[in-house]
């Protein structure tokens, strides 16, 4: 499913480094500062790595670790996975959906350019949200009422195109077409 936007269109430009060696109690204070929930880590020109404020809860709070003994090269994530800024808002959802990511840098030419959020492409295009809950688990899901609605529209998981009837076979929703092309 095509939306029209790219990449480029959505994602940020002005992007927020901190080199490696930045102490956590720092990078909290610039993305408070900068109104963000990530950094890029950035050495001569090269990135390094990405850090959340989801890392700084979980990869030292949360394990007793004193934040403030630890630095952004202690906790950012080097296996980063990007995406061109010409690819369309929908290829980078489906991305971050299958890779569980919020934030994606955008690279050009091995150089970084922008980064993609969660946010800015459902700002563009907030109906993408329901490609997105697919992967969501709930807690306590069998208590809620969403366990028993039957999924008879959305997006086939197939071909990418809306569907007001999906049939799932092998744990796959499709629409009509493409369970016939099967």
């Amino acid at each position: 499913m095509k939306t029209g936007y790219k990449v480029c269109d959505a994602m940020t430009e002005k992007v927020i480094y901190v080199r490696p060696d930045e102490n956590l109690e720092t990078c909290a204070k610039i993305m408070k500062d900068n109104n963000v929930s990530s950094l890029v880590v950035k050495e001569d020109d090269k990135v390094k790595g990405i850090m959340t404020e989801k890392d700084i809860v979980k990869k030292t709070v949360a394990e007793g670790i004193n934040p403030l003994n630890k630095q952004s090269k202690d906790i950012m994530e080097t296996n980063l996975t990007a995406i061109s800024p010409d690819k369309d808002i929908f290829e980078a959802l489906i991305l971050m959906r299958d890779i569980q990511v919020r934030h994606l840098p955008v690279m050009a030419e091995n150089k970084l350019v922008g980064i993609l959020t969660l946010n800015d492409i459902l700002k563009i295009e907030p109906q993408l949200f329901d490609i997105l809950a697919e992967k969501i688990e709930l807690r306590e899901e069998e208590r809620k009422p969403l366990r028993n609605i039957k999924e008879k529209e959305g997006i086939c998981q197939t071909c990418g195109e809306y569907s007001e009837e999906l049939t799932n076979e092998d744990n796959v929703l499709m629409c009509e077409k493409c369970k016939k092309e099967k």
